[in-house]
């Protein structure tokens, strides 16, 4: 083995780790409201991240600083966690975890159609626009049967939501533009997220958990606490400043597929052939949305 191949092996596991994290963040998400309501199970993921995120900060020496441009970024970035993932937890009462991964991974078609559209940042071409169309097609397909497919109408709403949310929060952090390193701004956010997700509690006391979950929900609470939310987390941030922008894309293809694997093997999760065939066509319309910007890094030279 050279010297030059140690460094791609260990690019290659953490992509792939950070992918069976998202790809399996669902089914957690799952796992964890089917016996505690779904907004104290929020509470309880965003406290506990928060502190193992201080205590991370505290070993990485990073500050975290206060200012009124730190404090917007903080803010800006706490709408994908407590913003965004408020509606997926919502979601999960009315959707399989499979169909929650694959709802979310159309979500950069719908920023690339914010940023044309609306802020005008960059254009889309002929064929973004018809993988566009193709990957929606297929959705529709998916939910054609919504009987058999278990597609609940309030489900899809709060994934787009929640879609609009993870968004609009990434382009309001880079609007910001404020100068603080990954994990300060994850750990000011997950603070943000976690204060604001106290404002909740007035409104659920009366679904205060009185008995233990079962091992599977204990699962979920931890999986989603410290592997979902931290270890991603930065993983993600170590990912975009060594690959570029088409290499981490492809997560979007690969991550629901995983999903909907690991929804039916462990969570017995029934996707009808319907559906199935709606769900290849959606991941077709993602492959073309991607193709011009992975034939430019890969294919160009």
């Amino acid at each position: 083995m050279n010297s030059n191949s140690s460094p791609m092996i260990v690019t290659a596991s953490i992509y792939a780790l950070l992918v069976l994290i998202w790809a399996a963040t669902p089914l957690a998400i799952v796992w964890s409201v089917a016996e505690v309501h779904s907004m104290w199970v929020l509470i309880i993921r965003y406290l506990g991240a928060s502190i193992l995120a201080i205590a991370i900060l505290a070993l990485m020496r990073n500050p975290l600083p206060f200012d009124h441009t730190s404090l917007k970024s903080y803010v800006a970035g706490s709408l994908n966690l407590i913003g965004a993932q408020l509606f997926i937890y919502l979601a999960a009462n009315y959707l399989t975890s499979g169909l929650m991964a694959l709802i979310f991974g159309l979500s950069p078609l719908i920023a690339g159609l914010i940023g044309h559209v609306i802020l005008k940042t960059h254009k889309l071409v002929w064929l973004q626009w018809l993988g566009m169309a193709v990957a929606v097609g297929g959705l529709t397909f998916v939910f054609a049967d919504s009987a058999e497919s278990n597609v609940n109408p309030w489900g899809v709403v709060l994934m787009i939501i929640s879609m609009i949310s993870y968004i609009s929060s990434i382009f309001w952090v880079k609007h910001i533009n404020a100068p603080l390193k990954p994990m300060s701004q994850a750990t000011g956010s997950l603070i943000i997220s976690s204060l604001g997700s106290l404002l909740l509690v007035p409104f659920i006391w009366s679904s205060f958990p009185t008995q233990m979950p079962s091992m599977q929900a204990l699962f979920g609470f931890g999986f989603t606490m410290i592997l979902s939310s931290i270890v991603a987390m930065l993983c993600y941030f170590w990912l975009i400043r060594r690959l570029a922008a088409s290499t981490v894309s492809l997560s979007n293809v690969m991550t629901p597929i995983i999903a909907l694997i690991l929804g039916a093997t462990l969570n017995h999760e029934h996707i009808s052939s319907h559906a199935v065939l709606g769900i290849g066509i959606v991941m077709f319309g993602i492959v073309m949305y991607f193709w011009k910007e992975w034939r430019e890094q890969y294919f160009a030279q």
